[in-house]
């Protein structure tokens, strides 16, 4: 079944516009599936780099392959570019040679400036994700979605993930199978050969210590001295991760530095099915971290790049949302009650005097209530696009 993913307008536009288009994400979030799609019924050519073949004649005669494989065809799909050697250099030849790519990648070794130093001007760059919560609901044929239902679907999402092969499989038992053998895979192929790690074991520690800490502001000499790890390699194993799309960094929003703290990031995780499995944490409720995370998904996945609002008296907003010249802060509360205002969404309406808030609930009412000229808006996951539009 092939489910419409929420990149395809924009890639549609953006394709018509670039010789070379760029679709990065982790792997087997169906990048794969959604390039070939596209490329149906068109005169083109896909060529996948796990081909060690393949992979050795574009690394050692562009010429050649380009012949080949690239020459006689509209369009050509590079499926996992980021295997081969030198490739910034080789795609800027075939993309000024009049041809048309799309590639993609399953880790951000590809936005490297190795890489996108050869490619300014050329190449536009689409991020995909994990199934959304919408394309969940048309992954398992849910056309009409009740209030009685709505939790129990949100709990399975934020449970077992949007991955489409762990989303399109009904067994439960398949779906922790599958989230398992993903997460061997990526950690192996993503994280440890893209990225010259050696030492696994320590790896699947640092993993696992993760798994435990979403939301958790990041302290990497806290986690060197937990973990009995070295700086460096907290620092390189993060990156790693971050760079193959296990892992996701919220930075914080401020304006004023003297009141704020500024460096440290936020941790979560791209998927939270990948998160559990690693945790081996299968709850029959959503806690508050996990549904924090869950909404973090979500807003990425629409497209934004939240951030978090805590200043050094601990007041504190989960997301800050930055659109045009708005800025719009997030509460994720498992219950909340319309007019019942926490605190720090108080102070930062107060202090940055935004339009519009929003409270994000499972289990609330949703509704409107005001405080100054400040609309705070309670929604669900199944609204929250809306209500950011």
């Amino acid at each position: 079944m092939y489910v419409k993913r929420n990149i395809r307008n924009k890639f549609d536009k953006i394709s018509k516009n670039y010789n070379m288009v760029a679709v990065v994400g982790a792997r087997q979030a169906g990048k794969t599936t959604f390039l070939k799609k596209q490329i149906e019924n068109k005169n083109s050519s896909y060529i996948l780099f796990d081909d060690p073949d393949a992979r050795s004649l574009f690394e050692d005669d562009i010429k050649k392959f380009e012949k080949q494989f690239i020459s006689s065809y509209n369009i050509s799909v590079l499926d996992e570019i980021q295997y081969c050697k030198n490739a910034g250099i080789k795609l800027k030849y075939l993309v000024d040679s009049d041809h048309h790519l799309w590639i993609t990648s399953s880790s951000e070794i590809i936005l490297s400036k190795e890489i996108l130093s050869f490619l300014v001007g050329r190449v536009s760059i689409l991020k995909l994700f994990p199934f959304s919560f919408k394309e969940f609901l048309t992954a398992i044929s849910q056309k009409e979605v009740t209030s009685k239902i709505l939790n129990r679907l949100i709990w399975e999402h934020a449970t077992y993930g949007g991955y489409p092969r762990a989303v399109l499989t009904e067994d439960i038992d398949m779906k922790k199978t599958i989230l398992s053998d993903l997460y061997d895979t990526m950690l192996l192929k993503d994280v440890a050969r893209t990225f010259s790690i050696e030492d696994i074991r320590t790896l699947e520690e640092f993993s696992k210590y993760l798994a435990f800490s979403i939301g958790d502001i990041v302290s990497y000499d806290k986690i060197s001295s937990d973990l009995n790890m070295s700086f460096q390699t907290v620092k390189k194993y993060f990156d790693a991760m971050e760079k193959s799309y296990l892992i996701y960094r919220v930075l914080p929003f401020f304006t004023n530095k003297k009141k704020e703290i500024v460096k440290q990031p936020k941790l979560y995780f791209v998927d939270t099915g990948l998160r559990n499995i690693i945790a081996k944490k299968f709850d029959v409720n959503l806690d508050g971290k996990l549904f924090e995370n869950y909404v973090l998904t979500e807003l990425l996945k629409i497209g934004f790049s939240p951030k978090y609002w805590r200043t050094k008296t601990k007041t504190e907003v989960d997301f800050v949302i930055e659109k045009e010249n708005n800025i719009i802060p997030i509460e994720v509360k498992i219950q909340a009650d319309i007019g019942k205002i926490e605190r720090s969404m108080r102070s930062f309406i107060e202090t940055y005097k935004p339009k519009t808030a929003i409270v994000v609930t499972l289990k609330g009412k949703k509704g409107k209530t005001k405080i100054n000229d400040c609309e705070i808006i309670y929604t669900d996951i199944l609204n929250l696009e809306k209500q950011l539009n």
